[in-house]
């Protein structure tokens, strides 16, 4: 569970001005565990708990009884110690009332040490013995019944029952006169399975204790540059089905740093859509476009979508010589001076997401300055509508992409050298956009949306779906046996 990868999205209150009103209790980024996925994670527990087990100390047993014509017998088993531990085969179910996990046909071995004395009636005669003993037990089962539900934006783990049993226990002793108590060792079966069972249980569920903690201690929200990050509260019921486990996440982009504002929560059973054409694949995450509009929106109202730009790849275009035969009044008014693009974005980009694509239409002022001597001078304004279209993909476990222009259209704003011949202009606004606005995007989108991972866990042979203001990603989860990060908190 642990790093039990797990991700999302939901309208923010810190976003303001042209972020739409979102309802609080609408996630706008989802996961599902498939049964896959419940299967990997847990091996990952089960193989945890194997190795907190293994040399586990379990409490001394004695006991003292009177046997006729015998007299006083005392015996005591000390530093019980579990060594080694298999577990022939594990289930992981989940239903309605929560997740149980079930290991049949668990087998361990213990070693400990023996002493052994009694005194008879018929004198002060007191006869003892010692040794070591080795004990396997077979055809055990574990089952435990664990609680998944919200609480106040953190998953909430409990464990609500957690019962074993054993079947089957030999003991072999050395040292000593061995053959002559082990009749009487024998009769310990009951106490030794009894000592197995409650370390087992109690190991288990102070395992699953930290676990919890471990689940409530995940942060709620993800930075995702030093501005911004996502709101990944968890909102609404965790979805429970009988091969799969989903959650809902409010996702939308917030201010970094500042409080995460936790929505009233609505108790209500959605039904998280699964779009993978793989019904193999571990995870499946699904992010609304609204979670991209968080973005523009929060960038935008914080200035952000604003440039200047003194540096293109065809640099005559910064000098009115390279404007000559396109606005023959700009070179006459201002022969040979250097210029500046002021790019501004007029409202936030809008993403938009089909079966076929995901686009983004973007809306901005292009103002032209001349720079005389210390002075800018601004000499007209264009306004640009840009139609493009991405590629999104997976980098590690970030949400990346890329856009290409698909169209754009331009119209004058205000001019204060005269009326300018847009045909003209348009193969150098192309220019302009292709080799400084989309590169500048692009940039940025290389980096990624970092989904809502759990460190340790990689997303594995990820498969991207587009759908009707949605993308899907469905994959499979790797997780480095080398990261201790996770594992030191659980078992």
């Amino acid at each position: 569970m642990p790093p039990f990868f797990l991700l999302l999205l939901f309208a923010s209150s810190l976003i303001h001005g042209h972020a739409q009103s979102l309802p609080e209790t609408q996630g706008f980024i989802s996961m599902l565990i498939t049964q896959n996925g419940l299967d990997f994670v847990k091996d990952l527990l089960v193989r945890k708990a194997i190795s907190s087990i293994v040399s586990l100390h379990l409490p001394n047993i004695e006991k003292g009884t009177k046997i006729p014509f015998l007299g006083n017998v005392y015996l005591m088993l000390s530093d019980i110690t579990i060594y080694q531990i298999d577990v022939a085969s594990s289930v992981v179910k989940p239903g309605e009332s929560g997740i149980s996990i079930v290991a049949s046909g668990v087998s361990c071995n213990l070693s400990m040490n023996w002493y052994y004395d009694y005194s008879t009636w018929i004198g002060p005669v007191k006869v003892s013995d010692q040794g070591l003993a080795h004990v396997q037990v077979e055809g055990m089962e574990v089952e435990l019944s664990l609680g998944l539900e919200n609480q106040e934006g953190s998953l909430d783990l409990k464990l609500k029952n957690c019962d074993s049993s054993v079947k089957d226990i030999s003991i072999k002793l050395d040292g000593g006169a061995s053959w002559l108590y082990q009749g009487v060792i024998d009769a310990f079966e009951g106490n030794i399975g009894s000592a197995v069972e409650n370390a087992i249980t109690k190991k288990l569920g102070k395992g699953i204790s930290k676990l919890d903690s471990y689940l409530k201690s995940l942060p709620k929200e993800v930075p995702v540059d030093d501005h911004s990050s996502l709101n990944v509260t968890i909102i609404n019921d965790v979805l429970l089905s009988e091969s799969s486990v989903g959650f809902e996440t409010n996702g939308l982009f917030i201010q970094r740093n500042d409080s995460v504002h936790i929505p009233n929560l609505l108790h209500k059973n959605s039904k998280l859509p699964i779009l993978c054409t793989n019904s193999s694949k571990m995870l499946a995450i699904t992010l609304d476009e609204a979670v991209f509009n968080s973005a523009s929106a929060l960038y935008y109202d914080a200035k952000f979508m604003h440039w200047i730009v003194d540096q293109i790849p065809d640099q005559s275009l910064l000098n009115t010589a390279g404007w000559r035969f396109i606005i023959p009044q700009l070179y006459k008014k201002y022969p040979n001076h250097r210029m500046n693009l002021n790019i501004s974005l007029s409202s936030p980009p809008v993403v938009e997401i089909s079966n076929q694509k995901a686009g983004v239409h973007v809306f901005a002022d292009l103002t032209i300055d001349v720079l005389e001597e210390n002075e800018v001078i601004p000499v007209a304004c264009i306004s640009l509508m840009i139609q493009a279209s991405g590629l999104v993909k997976i980098n590690g476990n970030n949400l990346v992409g890329t856009i290409r222009l698909d169209d754009f259209g331009m119209s004058l704003k205000w001019s204060n050298i005269g009326n300018l011949r847009m045909f003209l202009i348009q193969p150098a606004m192309w220019t302009i956009i292709e080799t400084v606005f989309l590169p500048y995007a692009n940039s940025h989108l290389s980096k990624g949306l970092p989904l809502p991972i759990i460190h340790g866990f990689t997303l594995q042979d990820a498969e991207i779906i587009l759908s009707t203001s949605k993308v899907g990603v469905c994959s499979d989860v790797s997780f480095a046996e080398s990261n201790k990060h996770f594992l030191q908190f659980i078992m």
